[in-house]
């Protein structure tokens, strides 16, 4: 099994058995363009239904760590190695402040990766936020021991890496050239179920209902070329009438970001489809 890296806010880990329900029989190249921790493209890269395909995001330092992991994978497991990752608020409030800087600099990438990989494991919940700078501003999480993935898994997911195409791009800039036959799967930051449910900073200028009804279009546009196209969103009516002549399936899932796993409440969500569902 290869399994995801990064815990992503909104990962899909949970819902690869409706997501693969919802899939077409096959087709050609597979695209991601929200790509976030990357569950679904791993369970179906382990599965041999992935030949060839085309992931990307607008986060430039997750687009850095993926670019690391394929190409350098030892270098980045060194760079962990070291004696300044600890699990204490301290030591991740000095990395975050590194981080920060780096992130400005845009220096040393694998470094860069590392503190990534670091914060993300232990910042709260696998959030990721930036303010208005560009800053990331997560704070220490709740976790009783370091965790960083072992080399072993790094590699299973470099060696999957190697037969993608990786870009730092925006959605409609990372689908252009796809065809007939291939498919594509959006995932983007999910409309908010209420005025304080919704964590859309995954970048300074966040994901605003302008983006999805511009997703939308871009849904159509893509249809309307023989491509297989399926997202998934939030299950709020605004969304729901932007795919209202598609296939929608509603899905539950537990979304709320709490650290207390018993206090995350399940929600509803859907999958669209230009394809009969399954």
């Amino acid at each position: 099994m290869i399994t995801p890296l990064v815990k992503w806010a909104g990962g899909k880990r949970q819902l690869l058995t409706e997501l693969n329900a919802s899939l077409p029989v096959a087709w050609n190249t597979y695209y991601e363009p929200f790509f976030g921790g990357g569950a679904l493209f791993a369970d179906l890269f382990t599965r041999g239904r992935i030949s060839r395909g085309v992931i990307a995001d607008l986060n430039r330092e997750l687009v850095n760590f993926y670019r690391i992991v394929r190409q350098h994978p030892a270098e980045l497991m060194d760079e962990l190695a070291g004696g300044d990752f600890e699990n204490s608020a301290p030591c991740f409030s000095a990395r975050r402040a590194e981080f920060n800087v780096l992130n400005c600099s845009g220096e040393n990438p694998v470094r860069r990766a590392a503190l990534l990989l670091y914060l993300n494991k232990h910042g709260y919940n696998g959030l990721w936020r930036v303010n208005s700078r560009g800053s990331f501003n997560v704070p220490f999480g709740c976790h009783k021991k370091r965790n960083i993935p072992v080399a072993e898994t790094v590699l299973r997911f470099s060696q999957m890496l190697r037969s993608v195409k990786i870009l730092e791009a925006d959605f409609e800039a990372a689908v252009k050239t796809a065809k007939k036959g291939d498919l594509v799967y959006f995932d983007p930051p999910y409309h908010p179920i209420s005025k304080t449910a919704g964590f859309t900073d995954y970048n300074s200028n966040g994901f605003r209902f302008e983006d999805q009804v511009r997703l939308a279009r871009v849904f159509r546009r893509l249809s309307k070329k023989g491509i297989f196209v399926m997202l998934s969103n939030s299950k709020v009516p605004e969304i729901e009438e932007l795919y209202d002549d598609f296939a929608i399936r509603t899905v539950e899932a537990k979304r709320f970001i709490n650290c207390n796993g018993e206090k995350r409440r399940g929600v509803f969500e859907i999958i669209v489809t230009n394809y009969p569902a399954s």
